[in-house]
């Protein structure tokens, strides 16, 4: 803590208070004061004392009250009560009163004074070091330092997560693979009331059908073979905070009724147990599937799907975010070298302008990969278009999934191509049946 620790010594004893403050005033970032009754603590306040240590027994107005005055002014100023009184009904009534601690006057007085307000100032210190790191927490997760764009369909994205913080309503993102669901998600959890409680996400595909149940709702010692102990689920665990299910769409069936059970009764039991646990969690849900075409086929529960409707937000894939890509590529090649501790770099118009015709069907997290990859692969300090290398594995299915124009398509087709064949036209032209003039032409058109 900045500045000296100021403890308020409040005894009508000259000789014992002065003996207090002797004993006290040995720890150099100890400001001590004294005071010797109510009134003059009272009226000197307003210094902001970092706890106040208050006989019981003074001419005027007694502990009791003076204790009542001084958590009106501040109900978080630690008091400890100093009393030559063993009446433990008395100092149990000022501890239900908010008194940090009772102190009986006598030899050890002064010693177990010393090591209470030792504790209090760790824990002051504790809570200020939480107050800072939440704070960085809060920063590190505003909407433009977690979600990087300048695109209007990234603005909106800004618009919607607004709008969710400031409820607690189920929220359902989509969005293609790569396109940094949980991201949003994360976003909305740490701008919200809730920051300061558990953020707990769960990749539903990651976990085994016959396990999903015990992994979401927990189990008690022996309620199957293999339960050695009590095992809290995910729903406990986010209870007051956020539970973020991704990949939803592909729930098996039986888990979606106990899903919605869960959600509508806002209360589950562990497995092998009777004893119901009352939950208050936030639901963020995101999949890459459309779950109207998943209801239609029977693949996904209908009155679950609307129980997580809520507030839809649908993020755009890279591809339709423009120069968000180029904010992107920079932002990546400057991350991969500060952690690996590499000189900056500089990402060429040529290698801009590779980077700008590819499709990336692994959106985000795809054009990262090339990123780090050209960063790793250059010889200088700057990224050129032969430092660029494509290596996707996504297959025509996940191409067609695009709904494009044929034209479109076409022209994704030839850039494809024409990548993987270092712009050699003539070579492309064979390769894909169509005259070379028609390639030229495009090109000089720019619609390449």
């Amino acid at each position: 803590m900045e500045g000296n620790f100021k403890i308020f010594i409040v005894e009508d004893d000259f000789v014992f208070a002065k003996i207090l403050a002797h004993y006290l005033a040995l720890n150099p970032d100890y400001e001590v004061e004294v005071f010797s009754d109510g009134k003059s603590l009272l009226a000197n306040l307003y210094k902001n004392p970092s706890v106040v240590t208050l006989d019981y027994n003074m001419p005027g107005m007694n502990g009791l009250e003076a204790l009542n005055r001084i958590r009106e002014f501040n109900p978080d100023l630690p008091v400890i009560i100093v009393s030559g009184q063993q009446d433990i009904s008395t100092a149990i009534e000022l501890l239900k009163k908010g008194a940090y601690d009772y102190v009986i006057k006598d030899q050890d007085t002064k010693d177990r004074l010393w090591n209470i307000v030792k504790n209090i100032r760790e824990n002051q210190r504790l809570r200020q070091k939480i107050s800072v790191l939440e704070e960085e927490i809060g920063k590190k997760y505003e909407y433009q330092n977690l979600i990087k764009g300048e695109s209007p369909q990234i603005h909106k994205i800004f618009t919607l997560i607004e709008k969710a913080v400031k409820t607690n309503i189920t929220v359902s993102i989509s969005g293609e693979t790569g396109t940094g669901k949980e991201l949003v998600a994360k976003a909305i959890h740490f701008n919200s009331p809730r920051r300061k409680m558990p953020f707990i996400a769960v990749n539903v595909t990651a976990i085994p059908k016959e396990l999903i149940e015990s992994e979401m709702f927990g189990y008690e010692k022996g309620a199957f073979t293999g339960a050695i102990s009590r095992r809290i689920g995910k729903f406990e665990e986010a209870n007051k905070g956020t539970l973020f299910l991704d990949e939803i769409a592909d729930m098996d069936l039986n888990m979606q009724s106990k899903l919605l059970r869960a959600l509508q009764e806002e209360e589950i039991t562990r497995i092998g147990s009777n004893l119901t646990i009352n939950l208050d969690v936030r639901l963020v849900v995101a999949t890459n599937k459309n779950l109207v075409d998943e209801v239609r086929k029977g693949n996904f529960r209908e009155d679950l799907y609307y129980r997580l409707l809520g507030l839809p937000i649908e993020l755009p894939p890279l591809r339709e975010r423009g120069n968000d890509l180029i904010l992107l590529a920079k932002y990546f090649a400057d991350e991969f070298c500060k952690k690996n501790k590499m000189p900056k770099l500089t990402i060429s118009s040529n290698a801009f302008e590779k980077l700008k015709k590819y499709p990336y069907l692994g959106n985000v997290r795809e054009l990262k990969a090339i990123v780090e990859l050209a960063a790793v692969m250059t010889n200088t300090e700057t990224i050129d278009e032969n430092d660029i290398s494509f290596t996707s594995a996504t297959t025509m299915s996940d191409f067609l999934l695009q709904e494009t124009t044929l034209e479109e398509y076409n022209k994704k087709i030839i850039n494809h191509f024409l990548q993987k064949y270092d712009n050699k036209v003539r070579l492309v032209a064979s390769k894909l049946g169509i005259g070379k003039t028609t390639i030229y032409r495009m090109i000089q058109n720019n619609e390449l």
